[in-house]
């Protein structure tokens, strides 16, 4: 019986050992939890139950120096799901079917995307008023329809490439709203709201609304009017010659501001998309073009400061002039023969300003032309 009853009590003792040996491991462990890594498992668990919900800023309105609207926003409906809500009561197929009807969407990708395992799916972005209209009255479970900030540019397809153009997300793309983005685009602001397990909604959890901040307005040196001369007079050349392309810049001299900026072949920045990509091109600014003829008038000005001509220098144009091994002709080698200083800029006589360059020499020319600005903002 002694035998036994030390058998017993020995399995107890071990039973004992082996349940504290447990608690203490459980314990050590739910002390890690709770108190070592309690706030950051919190944390995570709860960006694992809220859901963001973008609300756009609406972007600055751009101006023309004279107070004209060049670019502003407007509001048009987005159609978004709740997958969960949608799946919910297993009508994915036919919700799919009327919204691509209305949508004139593919059925197979928007049931795929109406179905994903997440809380929040864009439909369709911007959608015309119509489609809203139409989608509101079918009232679909898990289907909900935003309003949305978009760029509308008024003026169609007047100093587009200026303003360039803005994206299905609001955001520049190209041009002042792209370079100006940060200031004219706003700060966009959010719904947080927290689901379940499911990616269902709480109603009675926490909701979050940070309100968007809607973006600076900008004023322009373009001319309205100014731009809109311009682009005229450039599309008579480009359709007269049939060119590949055209480009032309007004600028007022005393400030250096641009008042107007045309370039050809040009597009439709609310409907950019339906132009070819080579149309966005602004010739103005995105190739070099060689001086050519124009740095005579500065050539001129620079002879007569330095007193290297004046009114009465005469000129002898053979048609051509050799300047170390290259020979320089005037158009088709054509002699202007002898001539005064005033009609070597009538014709724009290469040879006359090749020899006007040369006796005022190199170090005066680079000295005026940073007088003028040249190579400078």
């Amino acid at each position: 019986m002694q035998t036994t009853g030390f058998i017993v009590r020995k399995r107890i003792a071990t039973l004992f050992f082996f349940f504290v040996i447990i608690f203490l491991l459980l314990g050590s462990r739910v002390f890690w939890v709770q108190f070592v890594k309690g706030a950051e498992l919190s944390e995570k668990a709860l960006q694992n139950r809220m859901r963001d919900v973008p609300v756009e800023s609406k972007r600055g309105i751009i101006y023309d120096r004279n107070g004209n609207e060049l670019a502003i926003s407007v509001s048009a409906d987005s159609v978004y799901a709740i997958p969960a809500e949608v799946c919910s009561k297993g009508q994915q197929k036919e919700i799919a079917a009327k919204l691509a009807q209305v949508l004139e969407m593919d059925e197979e990708s928007l049931l795929r995307r109406i179905s994903r395992n997440s809380s929040f799916e864009w439909v369709k972005r911007q959608i015309d008023p119509e489609k809203s209209k139409a989608i509101r009255k079918m009232d679909l479970p898990g289907i909900g329809l935003t309003e949305e900030s978009r760029r509308y540019y008024p003026k169609g397809t007047l100093a587009s490439h200026v303003l360039g153009i803005a994206g299905v997300d609001n955001n520049g793309l190209e041009g002042v709203d792209f370079y100006y983005d940060k200031l004219v685009g706003g700060t966009k602001g959010r719904i947080i709201i927290e689901h379940d397990a499911v990616n269902r909604p709480i109603p009675e959890a926490t909701h979050k609304f940070i309100p968007p901040v809607d973006g600076a307005n900008l004023i322009l040196t373009i001319d309205e009017t100014i731009q809109y001369i311009t682009e005229r007079e450039v599309d008579k050349v480009f359709n007269e010659r049939k060119a590949k392309s055209a480009a032309a810049i007004i600028m007022d001299v005393s400030t250096g501001e641009i008042l107007a900026l045309a370039s050809r072949p040009t597009f439709d920045p609310n409907d950019f998309s339906a132009y070819a990509v080579s149309n966005r091109r602004n010739y103005g600014i995105n190739d070099s073009y060689e001086p050519g003829s124009t740095m005579k008038i500065t050539t001129a000005a620079m002879a007569l400061q330095e007193g290297v001509v004046n009114a009465e220098s005469r000129f002898y144009c053979p048609g051509y002039i050799k300047v170390g091994k290259e020979v320089i002709g005037c158009p088709d080698r054509k002699p202007h023969g002898s001539q005064s200083f005033a009609q070597t800029i009538e014709k724009s006589c290469n040879v006359a300003f090749i020899q006007i360059g040369l006796e005022l020499g190199l170090e005066n020319y680079y000295k005026y032309l940073k007088a003028f600005g040249f190579g400078q903002k």
